[in-house]
C-alpha cells in the first residue's frame, strides 16, 4: 500500500498515511504535475494524455501530460519519474520550469482529493511515435492548441480541434483528429485550470 506524506492546508507537515486513507478522509498531500508544451509552425500546443479505459476515475478523458503522487520517502524532484513511467519520455530536472504549488481539491462519492500540486512545464516538441505509453494508465497522446484551450474554459469557444494518436489493444497506433468540447477533458476545477494556464502563459511570455 502506497504511503504518502500528510500536510495541512498551509503545507505544514503532519505525518504519513496510506493513499486510501488520505483519499477517504480528504487529507492534504503532495503531487507532481508536468505539462509539456510545443511550438509548431509558430503556434503553441499542450500535450494531453488520454487516460486509459482501465482507470477507475475519469477513464477515456484527456488530462495533464504526466502526473502522480509523491510517496512518503520522496522529494519533489523525484516526481519526475512519472514522465518516463507514464509516457516514456526521459526528462532532466534542469529542463523543467517550476510553476509553483497549485492547490487542487475534488470531491466525489467516497473519494476526497486535496493536493498540493507541484507544477512544472517542459518546452519540447515530441513526435507522437516517440511516446511509450504505460498501458494501464495511458492510451493516447493529443496536441491541444494552448490559446483555444484557454478560451474553451474561460472564453467563448465551445469546441477545440485536437490531433493525436491512440493505442489500440493490439498495440496498433491510430492517428486521430477531432473537435471536442469541455466534456472530453478531466473536470478539474476552474480555479485549478485558471491558475495552471495563467502560470504557463506567464512562463511562455
Amino acid at each position: 500500500m502506497e504511503q504518502l506524506k500528510v500536510f495541512n492546508k498551509d503545507r505544514q507537515y503532519i505525518g504519513i498515511a496510506s493513499r486510501d486513507e488520505i483519499h477517504l478522509r480528504g487529507l492534504w498531500h503532495e503531487t507532481f504535475h508536468c505539462w509539456i508544451m510545443a511550438e509548431i509552425d509558430g503556434k503553441e500546443y499542450l500535450y494531453f494524455q488520454l487516460r486509459s479505459q482501465e482507470k477507475k476515475d475519469y477513464p477515456g478523458l484527456l488530462d495533464i501530460t504526466a502526473a502522480g503522487h509523491l510517496l512518503s520517502h520522496e522529494k519533489v524532484e523525484d516526481g519526475i519519474r512519472e514522465v518516463e513511467e507514464e509516457i516514456g519520455i526521459k526528462v532532466a530536472m534542469d529542463e523543467l520550469t517550476y510553476l509553483g504549488v497549485i492547490p487542487y481539491e475534488k470531491e466525489m462519492e467516497g473519494f476526497i482529493d486535496k493536493e498540493h500540486a507541484h507544477v512544472y512545464l517542459l518546452k519540447r516538441y515530441i513526435p507522437f511515435k516517440t511516446f511509450i505509453l504505460q498501458e494501464e494508465e495511458v492510451s493516447g497522446i493529443f496536441l491541444v492548441p494552448f490559446y483555444e484551450f484557454y478560451q474553451l474554459w474561460f472564453g467563448t469557444e465551445q469546441h477545440v480541434s485536437i490531433e493525436g494518436m491512440q493505442e489500440e489493444e493490439n498495440g496498433e497506433r491510430v492517428r486521430i483528429s477531432m473537435r471536442v468540447d469541455k466534456g472530453m477533458f478531466v473536470p478539474h476545477s476552474d480555479s485549478f485550470y485558471r491558475a495552471t494556464l495563467d502560470a504557463i502563459k506567464s512562463c511562455k511570455d
